[in-house]
């Protein structure tokens, strides 16, 4: 049986982080698209200079983008544990709301 504090737990979880959910998806999609961004940046250093194929080469083993994806990789995990423990607290929410129905049923039974 969910209690009510439970659910009350759920609902303060879901209200008191949705700023921080919605800031980790902000940081996840800014970093995917500064992705694009990065490389084109180091591709452009060596423009003229290296075939394109070596130019992308190039840029995918330059250490900033490295560093750049295990930012974006840092972001994801973020984003996604948010979007995990949301998704659990709506279940249970939704488990509640279940349990309270049969409840309702069997009283008037």
């Amino acid at each position: 049986m969910i209690s009510n504090e439970e659910i009350e737990r759920a609902v303060n979880w879901l209200r008191d982080n949705a700023q921080n959910a919605a800031k980790a998806r902000a940081e996840r999609e800014y970093l995917d698209a500064y992705t694009k961004v990065l490389k084109a940046t180091i591709m452009r250093e060596v423009e003229g200079l290296e075939s394109l194929g070596a130019q992308e080469s190039r840029a995918l083993a330059d250490p900033r983008y490295q560093t750049h994806l295990e930012a974006w990789k840092i972001a994801v995990e973020e984003d996604e544990k948010l979007r995990w423990l949301r998704a659990a607290s709506e279940a249970k929410l939704e488990a509640w709301r279940s349990m309270q129905a049969n409840e309702r049923a069997l009283s008037k039974v």
